[in-house]
Formats: structure tokens, sequence, C-alpha cells
């Protein structure tokens, strides 16, 4: 830390991991525009119940990126943080470092996708068997951010009409697309990683200062992470359904870094 100069330059691996990033962005929306072919679909990470699922995915979706913001913020992140890490660790401890955490995050959220989900598909299957429009109403406020209006229009015609095999056969047919949205919405970004950092400079430096935008005063690495993670947790598990966040994936990334430094220091007192 004291050999590190933070405006001398940036650093190989995460110089790299900016331009392998920046690029691919731009060269999938490129292709988007141009071919009309859906590269979210092929890089980014979806759940194992989807056909779009492939194993590559817990690789590439650290390297796709949904706007220009995702990506600034991800990469600003990478190069104020990552720097300081491979200027101590080196090039290849942290970009394993950087690996481990970003396919550590998907693993985590495919883990905590895939029990939601099949919880989700058992729902459907007894609703098969007892269709009811009350049912549907609660999936519907649930899972869907902005439902259709006729959606709501339907579930209240059914109310009105329980015994009508027209709205049964619709309210299941909605059901089953709520479960094919989810399913195959992809996972992309270098969050995860990002977070697995942010983490291993809390605890290489849990007293150093931050100034953080619209926070007047400075708060020590260590409360930021620990903070930072606890949100994760909470919005993770309140599942609201206009979050577009894989709060998951984050703490997942939090937490293979963790354990990563752990086994990395196993036999020492220090970090590096």
């Amino acid at each position: 830390m004291q050999n590190y100069r933070p405006f001398s330059g940036i650093t190989p691996a995460v110089k790299t991991l900016i331009i392998l990033n920046v690029a691919m962005y731009f060269l999938a929306t490129f292709i988007e525009q141009h071919y009309k072919i859906n590269v979210s679909h092929l890089l980014g990470l979806h759940l194992p119940q989807s056909h779009y699922w492939g194993p590559w995915q817990y690789v590439t979706h650290m390297f796709m990126h949904g706007s220009i913001s995702h990506l600034f913020f991800n990469m600003f992140a990478l190069f104020m943080f990552g720097c300081i890490l491979e200027s101590i660790w080196g090039s290849k401890r942290f970009l394993i470092f950087y690996f481990v955490c970003g396919i550590g995050a998907g693993a985590l959220n495919s883990a905590i996708g895939w029990f939601e989900i099949q919880r989700l598909i058992e729902q459907y299957e007894q609703f098969q068997l007892s269709p009811n429009p009350n049912i549907l109403a609660e999936v519907v406020k649930h899972q869907l951010s902005h439902p259709a209006g006729w959606i709501w229009e339907t579930i209240d015609n059914w109310i009105n009409n329980p015994q009508s095999p027209e709205y049964e056969a619709i309210g299941k047919q909605i059901f089953q697309t709520i479960i094919d949205l989810k399913v195959n919405v992809p996972m992309i970004g270098a969050s995860g990683a990002i977070f697995g950092i942010l983490l291993a400079f809390g605890m290489l430096f849990p007293n150093t200062e931050l100034y953080l935008m619209f926070i007047p005063i400075p708060i020590k690495a260590k409360y930021f992470v620990l903070g930072y993670g606890f949100l994760e947790l909470y919005l993770g598990f309140q599942n609201n359904a206009g979050d577009n966040v894989a709060h998951f994936a984050h703490l997942g990334g939090m937490l293979f870094g963790f354990f990563l430094i752990k086994y990395w220091n196993r036999n020492r007192k220090k970090f590096y």
C-alpha cells in the first residue's frame, strides 16, 4: 500500500478487464442493433431451468452490461479498488480472486433462483389442480412489476365468473407465462466480482476512510462493506417484483471473496 500511487497509472489486469468490458458492451450493442441477435441470451447467465442456460455463462455474464451507467459504475469501482488490490497481490492472484468472486456470484444466484423457480412451479402445479383467480392475483402482484391492464381485467372477470372455463384457461396461460419470464431473464454484469473486490478492500484496509457521494462525512471501509452487505441481504429477501437487481449475486461475490481470502491467509496474520 505504501508504494502505491493512485494516479501513477492503471494496473495491467484492471486495465485489461476494463478494456474487455467496454469492448464487449459496444460489440454486443452493435450485434443486437444490426444483426438482431440477442447477445444477452447467449452470454448472460440464465437459471438452470432455462433452455438458454449454458455453463460458459458463469464467466461470460461478467462481461455483459445492460446500460452505460451499469458499465460505468462497475468499471469505476474496479479501477478505484481493483488497482490497489492488484498492486498488493500481483496480477495473477488478483485475476484469480476476480473470477472466483464473479463465478461464485453466479453460482449462488443460480442456486437461490433454482429454488425460487421450483417453488413457483410447484405452486403452478397446485393451481392447475384447483384454479383460483385470487391465487393468480397474488402471483401477479408478487411476480410482475407492471402487469398489463388486460391481466387485471381478466382476473376481475374470472372472479365475477368463477365457473368460466375460458377465464380458467387464460389464467393458466398467464401463470405459465410468468414462470417463463422469470426463468428466461439473464443475469448480466461484473457486479458480483466488484462486490468481492469491495469486501477485500474492507478486509485489508478496514479503517481507511471513504468519501461517498451524497454522504457528507467519511465512513470507514469496514462499516461501508458491512452496511452494504446487510442492505443487499435485506433487499434480497424482500424480493420485490420491480427490483431487477441480483442481490444474492452481490452477496455471492462477497461470500466467495471472504472464504478465498481466509484460505490464502490461513497460516498468517496479515493479508499481504
